[in-house]
């Protein structure tokens, strides 16, 4: 008796020794990720590029990445997840060496393109994970993946700050660190990770049918969760176009520079990962999902709308000239006279500087990040606990490609209402999106089964 009690402890818990390999390698992708993410648009304006441009660059990973993850995630089921984190971190590399290689836009484009369509590294390291993990410890074990996140979008624009400082802001320097990181990952799963799909495990899974928009809809039309998918979709179209555009518009408002826009994301980073990985946990207790989907909606609204209004006023140290050489150094073509005029996007004059647009914006980052930290998790939350525990997974999926689908489109519509009517524009018109979403979900998502009765039965368990 006493020696099933000892195996059941044991079931419990978590086997941090198998599962530290997969953390360590998806942090080590992420933080080769977000070295480039504070960069990008500043490295595609250098070229010339236009916002609407900048926003397609944006948009090229993840709707390759939404067309190539399903693919490679089958043929991990069929060949096991160490041949397919391989490949994929090798497309990873390619495309990390060659945006540091990078002399024109379109190489930019294709850089991102092969990076996304390759970009199966966490889907895979999910399954691996889901191999390595009893049904009691699956939780815990997929929320290390959380915390990579976390991890990997505080150090990576850390990273990229101190390789453009030790390369007097040479934009090509942060893109071979972050190759330099997916040749870590190459070489630690190919010595240090563990196949944990047993050869004779493989290609047993029920095929099932590939992902449609249809079926979307369908759980769009679902009576209790529908609208938590829409809301899913529309905080995604905001906030992941604020994450896509902000760089943008602190060059355009403030003349902050690749390395300023790495600061600004590492404390928007903080913020997120303060929310995520502690503070949520004690608010969803206390006040129920629900309640936190309309606080999440409500300050991401604030915030945005006041992101929009930032008071265009460069920091002390702004030099409008210096900043026209950081963004064409080493880029320009030999017969431009003068060379700046291949950048498209206005930067402010250095006649009005101060802390005044500065300390605006930073202002405007914690209710963002407080709000953006809040929802992802909150709706998916509110979706498990609205559904049947068998349409758990399958609704948690539908939720991710709404994500994927927000990722996609965001960066595009925010590139062409920042070019084509301003740089607030975009943000003042998510503000405003969300609060009319606040509305519709005050009015429509009433208290449910999970705050009247205990969490099991609310989802069928007690059946």
């Amino acid at each position: 008796m006493e020696h099933n009690v000892e195996t059941e402890t044991v079931e419990e818990k978590l086997d941090f020794k198998r599962i530290l390999p997969i953390f360590v390698i998806v942090l080590i992708d992420l933080m080769g990720l977000t070295i480039i993410i504070p960069l990008l648009p500043l490295y595609a304006a250098s070229f010339g590029a236009t916002p609407l441009m900048i926003g397609i660059l944006g948009a090229a990973y993840p709707v390759m990445q939404f067309i190539g993850a399903p693919v490679l995630g089958r043929l991990s089921d069929r060949y096991g997840r160490k041949p397919v984190l391989v490949i994929s971190q090798i497309g990873t590399l390619v495309g990390f060496i060659m945006l540091g290689l990078a002399s024109t836009y379109w190489m930019l484009f294709l850089s991102r393109i092969i990076d996304g369509i390759s970009g199966a590294n966490i889907a895979t390291a999910q399954a691996a994970i889901s191999d390595s993990t009893t049904e009691k410890t699956r939780t815990q074990g997929l929320g290390l993946i959380g915390a990579a996140f976390g991890i990997g979008f505080i150090i990576g624009p850390i990273i990229a700050f101190v390789s453009l400082a030790a390369s007097d802001n040479n934009y090509h320097v942060p893109a071979f660190v972050a190759a330099f990181f997916s040749l870590l990952s190459i070489l630690l799963t190919s010595f240090w990770f563990q196949e944990t799909l047993p050869e004779e495990q493989r290609g047993q899974k029920e095929e099932r049918p590939s992902f449609s928009i249809r079926a979307m809809g369908r759980a769009a039309a679902h009576p209790t969760v529908g609208l938590l998918l829409l809301l899913m979709f529309g905080q995604q179209l905001a906030f992941g176009g604020f994450e896509q555009l902000l760089a943008l518009f602190t060059l355009s408002n403030l003349g902050l520079n690749a390395s300023g826009n790495a600061v600004i994301f590492v404390y928007v980073g903080v913020i997120v990962v303060a929310v995520q990985g502690g503070l949520i946990g004690r608010w969803s207790r206390r006040f129920g999902d629900r309640r936190l989907v309309y606080a999440g909606l409500g300050l991401l609204a604030i915030g945005l709308l006041l992101l929009g209004f930032t008071i265009k006023q460069p920091p002390p140290w702004y030099s409008r000239a210096e900043l026209e050489a950081e963004l064409t150094a080493d880029r320009a073509l030999p017969a431009e006279t003068p060379p700046t005029q291949n950048v498209v996007i206005d930067l402010p004059d250095d006649d009005n500087t101060g802390w005044l647009g500065l300390a605006w914006i930073l202002a405007a980052m914690i209710p963002i990040a407080v709000g953006g930290g809040i929802l992802q998790p909150a709706i998916n939350s509110l979706i498990t606990k609205r559904v049947d525990l068998a349409e758990v997974g399958g609704m948690l999926g539908i939720s991710a490609a709404f994500l994927s689908a927000a990722n996609a489109i965001a960066p595009i519509v925010g590139g062409a209402l920042f070019q084509s009517i301003s740089p607030a524009a975009p943000f003042i018109i998510w503000g405003l999106f969300l609060a009319l979403l606040l509305v519709l979900a005050v009015q429509y998502i009433k208290p449910g089964r999970e705050e009247s009765e205990p969490t099991g039965l609310a989802r069928g368990e007690a059946h």
